[in-house]
């Protein structure tokens, strides 16, 4: 089970060491793999960022990057049909 949960803020460390806070926004289930969409908190202009959610040696959860652009670009579809869904919920 995941310790990443929607609205949760959490602190991520870059290549360079230092630490940025993002927002999770959605954290999706797709082909049997964990996805989180992640704004930033700081430079509210930037775009969220799509990371698997993955467990390490030890089986705690860590997040990397998605390197494959076919697996982005399902996510990222599936990101923005449930936002579409969400956004149109009283449209009937």
């Amino acid at each position: 089970m995941s310790e990443v949960e929607t609205n949760q803020i959490i602190t991520l460390t870059d290549e360079e060491g230092q630490e940025h806070e993002f927002e999770v926004l959605e954290v999706l289930e797709l082909e049997a793999k964990t996805y989180t969409i992640l704004q930033p908190l700081e430079g509210a202009e930037e775009e969220a960022i799509i990371l698997r959610l993955e467990k390490d040696a030890e089986g705690n959860d860590t997040l990397v990057g998605i390197e494959d652009d076919e697996e982005w670009e399902k996510v990222a579809e599936a990101y923005d049909t449930l936002l579409f869904e969400d956004g149109n919920t009283d449209a009937e």
